[in-house]
């Protein structure tokens, strides 16, 4: 693993963005908690909430990281049988693993090192597939959209959380200042490396949101399209459908 010293001289790239989550793996989950002053676990519910109706559902979770995501699914939804996790940050995947056997989730979850933009898995397995905070540190989110469809079953469902920015101009400047400043002040300080956390925000501000996104999602062949900006906009939750 690369210590923080050294990634501090790296420029990251988003082919290599992995490697910021292979350094900062100890201190991500209370770095969540602490930067998004605790919001993260209400979005994931809201995740929970947009789950397939149906009995026996098999879930994939796209840089599932250290498997939040998928842990809540599970344990909050008698109908998943099967969730699978999926981040090329293995470091992360250890904490995930961790985390999936204290609670006694083996049986249910597991997850592998692998790359969004070519999944391993056969067509139409899923029903359910998310992305949290991830699809925008892919190389190539188009080709990650169409993996996600490629997999999920007819009538299955994806739901993709990514930050966004705030409409209301005072908000997405208060919002833009605390991504410039606090974001990778805090960041730097808990974690110990400062330019990851100077990417990340860059990476936020760039990056599609709202219709934009939504255009993209029907792009890739998903119908129903839907997006809910949450807390002001500063995140936004996409939900689609793969139907005939």
């Amino acid at each position: 693993m690369m210590t923080p010293t050294t990634q501090n001289k790296t420029t990251y790239t988003k082919a290599e963005s992995w490697k910021i989550f292979d350094a900062i793996y100890l201190r991500y989950d209370l770095l969540n908690t602490i930067l998004s002053m605790g919001y993260h676990k209400n979005w994931r519910d809201k995740i929970l909430a947009m789950a397939p109706q149906r009995s026996n559902l098999k879930v994939l979770d796209l840089a599932t990281g250290t498997a939040d995501v998928l842990i809540t699914l599970t344990k909050n939804n008698t109908n998943i049988v099967q969730g699978i996790g999926i981040d090329l940050s293995e470091n992360m995947l250890k904490l995930g693993r961790e985390k999936i056997k204290n609670l006694n989730l083996g049986n249910k979850i597991s997850l592998q090192k692998g790359d969004a933009t070519q999944l391993s898995f056969l067509n139409d397995e899923f029903d359910f597939a998310t992305m949290s905070f991830g699809i925008r540190n892919v190389e190539n989110p188009i080709l990650t959209l169409k993996e996600i469809y490629r997999v999920l079953k007819t009538d299955g469902r994806a739901v993709i959380l990514e930050f966004s920015l705030p409409s209301n101009i005072v908000m997405k400047i208060f919002y833009l200042l605390y991504l410039k400043i606090f974001v990778p002040t805090v960041g730097g300080l808990i974690s110990g490396d400062f330019k990851a956390y100077f990417y990340l925000n860059r990476t936020i501000e760039k990056f599609p949101y709202g219709e934009m996104f939504n255009r993209m999602m029907r792009q890739c062949g998903f119908k129903n399209v839907t997006a809910t900006p949450l807390l002001f906009g500063v995140a936004t939750i996409y939900c689609a459908e793969k139907t005939l």
